[in-house]
């Protein structure tokens, strides 16, 4: 009898070196007897997606990360509807037909949900507005997820636009009217340790909640600066397990 060939999970992005989901995933496998492996991914060039994809015929799924989570929806055949809403993909399911050239990709978003339930028990009822730090991929995850909390949300960012004030905006009046900061930038990711969004942190006060969806290190330097101040401090681990527990199950869901 042949046995079924050994499912194949992974991860794109570049650099990868601070990967989680490599780690949980392998481990989850082998203390549940699941016959599968979670595989990196680093591509340089979003470019190179399909040729993962075309050298291995027995990948299921993966997730996206830094920076393709935006640029990757271009390559999907279909977008779950939270997806399309924010704008952002972080797990790509493949569903293949009966042949290896035969395949669809779906593209989702866990993300947000695993950010609602990692800040939704740190929320008190005087937290209605909240200021988010960065535009990227996973601002718009927060974005949504903050929104079905109910906080009205600012995005902040170095370069003024449209719907996006800048840290030289972040007035006294500002600070005190948005109690939650968010950082959605890689600015303070391992190895760059040391480095800080300019938020004015003398501003900051025991009533704010700062929360950094970086995970590595577990304490940044946003939540150093942020706790001095007497501020709520979390990081972005628990929403790293809620995603991935998400991703999970849109990989095993038969319904697609």
């Amino acid at each position: 009898m042949n046995k079924n060939p050994e499912r194949l999970f992974g991860i794109i992005g570049y650099p990868l070196g601070h990967a989680f989901s490599p780690v949980y995933f392998n481990k989850k496998f082998e203390t549940e007897g699941i016959d599968a492996r979670y595989d990196y991914f680093e591509i340089p060039d979003i470019g190179d997606l399909m040729e993962v994809i075309a050298e291995n015929p027995n990948l299921v799924g993966f997730n996206v990360t830094i920076p393709y989570k935006q640029q990757v929806m271009q390559y999907l055949d279909e977008l779950d509807g939270d997806a399309e809403q924010i704008g952002a993909v972080n797990v790509v399911k493949i569903i293949r037909g009966e042949t290896d050239n035969d395949f669809r990709l779906k593209g989702y978003n866990s993300d947000f949900l695993g950010f609602m339930d990692s800040i939704k028990p740190l929320l008190t009822k005087s937290d209605k507005n909240a200021l988010i730090l960065g535009t990227g991929g996973a601002s718009k995850a927060v974005e949504q997820g903050l929104k079905r909390l109910g906080l009205k949300t600012t995005l902040v960012s170095r370069t003024a636009r449209e719907g996006v004030i800048t840290y030289d905006d972040l007035t006294p009046e500002v600070m005190a009217d948005n109690q939650v900061i968010v950082n959605t930038t890689p600015v303070g990711m391992y190895p760059n340790v040391d480095d800080c969004a300019p938020v004015p942190f003398e501003l900051v006060t025991p009533g704010h909640l700062c929360f950094d969806v970086i995970y590595n290190p577990e304490k940044t330097r946003f939540m150093q600066l942020a706790e001095e101040r007497g501020a709520r401090v979390h990081n972005g681990k628990e929403m790293l397990f809620g995603q991935a527990v998400a991703a999970w199950n849109i990989w095993n869901n038969p319904a697609d």
